[in-house]
């Protein structure tokens, strides 16, 4: 399992009706995509959930590395980013765990995003593991809280260039309740082609 997600980020003024609609018309084109786990088109207004800014922030968990490639470099897909907004960074993590939450059945409304930078001297007594003992952890606080009430699907991603930890949320409610979130989105669309084939639990 692999996440990805780019951040466009709009002017302060900019009309996010215009990204509800490029959504609406198009949030369909990812729907039986095979390879794909999940896409959740999110959104943050500025001013809404403590947002900052207007962002269009889609978030990706894909089961296939391949598919992901043809997404970004092949056609797949991403060039209909690059030639209306630009080329943006696309951050990417290597999947640690996933868990399907009690509201799976529901429409995913809301998402939470909390990514942790991976503190240098995580290994007190030398052995190396010290890194591993602190993601397993993180990953069994995203297994409790995957059981709470209103979660869709939960998923912990590891970024080993920079050693940053994702953890990725979507909600049935249309707030997340989400006290360690570092952003908070709204979900304009999920497509969900390979939902059920994601991983449950630890990945390795």
């Amino acid at each position: 399992m692999y996440a990805a997600q780019y951040e466009i980020t709009l002017p302060a003024d900019h009309d996010m009706r215009i990204i509800r609609e490029r959504v609406a018309v198009g949030g369909h084109a990812l729907d039986d995509r095979a390879g794909l786990g999940l896409k959740a088109y999110v959104i943050r207004e500025r001013g809404v959930d403590g947002s900052p800014v207007n962002q269009y922030a889609p978030f990706y968990l894909w089961d296939d590395p391949g598919a992901m490639a043809r997404f970004l470099v092949g056609g797949g897909g991403f060039q209909n980013i690059v030639r209306d907004f630009g080329r943006p960074s696309v951050r990417h993590w290597t999947g640690v765990a996933c868990h399907a939450g009690p509201a799976r059945g529901s429409v995913a409304r809301a998402a939470s995003r909390r990514l942790t930078a991976l503190p240098a001297d995580c290994d007190p007594d030398g052995t190396g593991l010290g890194l591993s003992a602190l993601v397993e952890r993180e990953a069994e606080d995203l297994r409790r809280l995957s059981r709470g009430a209103g979660v869709h699907s939960a998923a912990l991603a590891v970024d080993p260039h920079h050693w940053q930890l994702v953890r990725f949320v979507l909600w049935a409610d249309a707030a997340a309740p989400d006290e360690e979130a570092t952003e908070r989105y709204e979900v304009l669309h999920l497509s969900a082609p390979g939902l059920e084939e994601l991983p449950e639990g630890r990945t390795w």
